[in-house]
């Protein structure tokens, strides 16, 4: 069942905080979906954890509703930074007003939506995955539908869109990467291992270029927009890769990471991978991304010890603050003009 007070809570704007929009010189804006949970505070309506916006100084402010369970955030292109989205342990909340105020979209029979895709020509068409399946909304995420024809397993950590093809959407689910060429209408499995597939992304370099983390299986690499799937990293092809990302200026550039095998990354398009964990304070590791107003920064969010960047792929790392945290998701969202 859910919890009342989250329904209470997302149909005022008692869930609405200012939204504090930061200064920045790289064109982004850097949000960090995270729980603190080595200090956790018990509380219905969290302080600490949830969505962080990282300003030029380098601090982080807290930002959006106090919901339990945030995992990623996204903001519907076209919509001037208005129409925002926030996938939770409840559902989906939405906003029309640039954060300042919040609903929540999304029926009892929802809950745990991991992360969104938008469709490239029509980003009112938007895809979310959530851990008892995929949804799919045809009204900018006013409201959401069922979309599991085809699915063998329901469970699904991660999603996208092809940005070169309209309705071309990737699911990573517990039975491998399922592919759909409807809008998410329906699906068929692609030639992935079946194993659960944490996190998947597509090149902005490359569209044709994708890879994927997986749950026990390690890193996949696809070459031809995720028809069919080759498994890279022999040193990581047994671990749960909960991080996965690809160099938004070089094609060649992509990193992955989990619990155990740290930081993993590739500076030749996915054919020899080095160990870049050392400089970072543990081996555990759930987010990676590269900072697309920084050409060559990848950041990275250990388990517990803080968030870490570095502009040598690897080599050495700089602190970026959230110390304590347990990280879900990374998002740039271009500034508006």
């Amino acid at each position: 069942m859910k919890t009342p007070l989250y329904t209470i809570l997302a149909l005022t704007t008692l869930l609405a905080t200012a939204r504090a929009v930061p200064a920045t010189d790289t064109g982004y804006e850097m949000y960090a979906a995270v729980a603190m949970t080595k200090a956790q505070k018990n509380s219905s309506t969290p302080a600490d954890s949830g969505l962080y916006v990282r300003q030029q100084d380098g601090s982080w402010d807290i930002f959006g509703p106090r919901v339990l369970g945030v995992y990623s955030v996204a903001i519907q292109p076209g919509s001037d930074g208005q129409v925002m989205l926030i996938a939770c342990a409840d559902g989906i909340v939405r906003s029309t007003d640039a954060g300042k105020s919040w609903r929540l979209t999304t029926g009892w029979d929802v809950i745990d939506v991991r992360t969104f895709a938008f469709n490239p020509v029509n980003p009112d068409e938007i895809y979310a995955s959530t851990c008892w399946g995929p949804l799919r909304s045809i009204d900018g995420g006013a409201t959401w539908s069922q979309a599991q024809a085809g699915l063998h397993l329901l469970y699904a950590q991660s999603i996208i869109a092809d940005t070169q093809t309209a309705g071309r959407v990737l699911l990573g689910t517990e039975d491998g990467i399922y592919l759909s060429k409807d809008g998410a209408k329906t699906w068929a499995r692609t030639d992935s291992p079946p194993a659960t597939a944490l996190r998947l992304v597509q090149s902005s370099v490359n569209p044709n270029l994708l890879l994927a983390g997986t749950q026990g299986r390690g890193a996949w690499i696809s070459h031809d927009a995720g028809e069919s799937w080759t498994q890279v990293d022999p040193d990581s092809a047994t671990a749960n890769l909960y991080a996965a990302a690809l160099d938004t200026h070089d094609v060649n550039r992509m990193a992955v990471g989990g619990w155990g095998p740290g930081v993993r990354v590739s500076n030749d398009g996915g054919k020899t991978w080095v160990d870049r964990s050392a400089g970072l304070p543990v081996r555990n590791v759930f987010v990676l991304a590269f900072d697309p107003g920084k050409p060559g920064r990848l950041w990275a969010s250990t388990f517990e010890e803080g968030t870490f960047f570095s502009d040598d792929l690897g080599v050495t790392w700089q602190d970026g603050g959230l110390y304590g945290a347990f990280g879900f998701d990374f998002v740039f969202v271009p500034v508006q003009p």
